[in-house]
């Protein structure tokens, strides 16, 4: 398909929403009831910022314009999914150069692996990675740009680092007088907020600001937020645009349509991923080194009697050397878990009640992960999963009331 044709062809986008399962659990606060969304509402076709391009095109007439994408920043058509780049260029924006994320561009790159700056192959354009030792945009990298376009897909929790990406654009477009437009996108995690929210000295690239694990926006409302609690370096502001979704509300069940990191590939794993995520801190293995990733747990140390499941860490995309690396496993398959609308606590104490190694149970990133020194102590000191999530309330209840000032939908 060319260019041109795209160009003269192009559809909206019509996404069949399915609920992944029943809901289960205790949430803590739940969007749905904070809009009183109705399901009249939320049945309509739903269209993405990045598919508004009547509406955007004119902030970018005359403009260099630079992008922060990746392998989810597409356009779905009926005749498949067109990337933003190639949008961009076949309506004539004046698009000079890319910036890509953590797993890079095409989105292939281990988590936590360093991505070298180079060149997109479809296009020519000169691609700079954001992450690694050069996390935020320098002056260099953002000379001559007027613009600069935010598309990523996020999953609306707090470790997921596209959010951290997006505090240090808005913090280099606002130090060098550069627009930032966001094309929103939904939030398939949207339906509900949960987690301890983070002290803010245990503030990292994994965590940067005083939010829950689950914090139920977007990634418009996100920096919104970023920008009205003032947020960025010195407290400057980012000249801001976010353009909207059409017919969207947080509820509203969302398949990604391309799979936003090489260890999150499916529904399942995104919507298990808050929970599952804090074994990352542990001696449990989280699926990595399966086609399960974050779907399935376990740890040669975990005891074979509670743990019947069992299975083999391997190499494989997103995942050069997993944890315990041709170790057999003891652990869960939660593929066919219910559908989550709270964060689910019962596995990571499950796992460190059985484990053969307390002691060497939980590492230092954990508590980058929590946010807090506290989740670790109180499940060291056998409170239950009810008792740690009563201790959430108060600090949910507080960023609920803060959240309300920023959302769009």
């Amino acid at each position: 398909m060319s260019f041109r044709f795209f160009k003269s062809t192009f559809l909206f986008l019509v996404i069949t929403a399915t609920a992944c399962g029943n809901n289960s659990g205790n949430p803590s606060v739940n969007s749905a009831e904070a809009k009183n969304e109705s399901p009249a509402k939320i049945s309509k076709e739903l269209k993405l910022g990045a598919e508004r391009t009547a509406y955007y095109l004119p902030f970018l007439e005359g403009k260099k314009v630079g992008l922060v994408g990746n392998q989810t920043s597409i356009i779905p058509t009926e005749a498949g999914n067109v990337h933003l780049v190639d949008t961009l260029l076949a309506l004539d924006v004046n698009l000079v150069k890319v910036f890509a994320p953590e797993h890079g561009f095409r989105g292939t790159a281990d988590a936590g692996e360093v991505v070298e700056d180079g060149k997109d192959p479809n296009t020519g354009l000169p691609v700079i990675s954001l992450y690694g030792d050069n996390k935020k945009p320098s002056v260099q990298q953002l000379e001559g740009l007027d613009v600069l376009i935010f598309d990523l897909q996020d999953v609306g929790v707090r470790f997921y680092t596209y959010i951290s990406t997006l505090h240090y654009v808005m913090e280099a477009a606002a130090e060098n007088d550069i627009t930032l437009i966001i094309f929103d996108r939904p939030n398939p995690n949207g339906h509900y907020l949960d987690g301890p929210v983070l002290d803010p000295q245990h503030k990292s690239f994994v965590g940067m600001h005083p939010i829950p694990v689950v914090h139920g926006m977007t990634i418009g409302e996100y920096a919104k937020m970023t920008n009205g609690e003032n947020w960025l370096k010195n407290g400057v502001q980012t000249d801001l645009k976010v353009i909207e979704m059409e017919n969207y509300v947080h509820s509203m069940p969302y398949d990604l349509p391309v799979k936003p990191s090489p260890n999150l590939p499916n529904a399942k794993s995104i919507n298990l991923y808050p929970s599952i995520c804090f074994f990352e801190g542990t001696n449990v293995n989280a699926g990595r080194g399966t086609s399960k990733q974050f779907q399935v747990f376990g740890s040669p140390y975990l005891s074979q009697d509670v743990f019947p499941f069992t299975y083999v860490p391997e190499p494989n995309e997103g995942a050069k050397s997993p944890k315990h690396l041709n170790k057999t496993c003891y652990g869960r398959d939660l593929s066919n878990a219910a559908h989550l609308d709270y964060l689910n606590l019962e596995w990571l104490i499950e796992a460190y009640n059985h484990s053969s190694q307390k002691e060497e149970f939980f590492n230092a990133f954990f508590t980058k992960l929590a946010g807090t020194k506290e989740l670790q102590k109180q499940i060291e000191n056998g409170m239950t999963a009810e008792a740690i999530r009563e201790t959430w309330k108060p600090g949910l209840e507080d960023f609920k009331t803060v959240r309300e000032k920023y959302l769009l939908y």
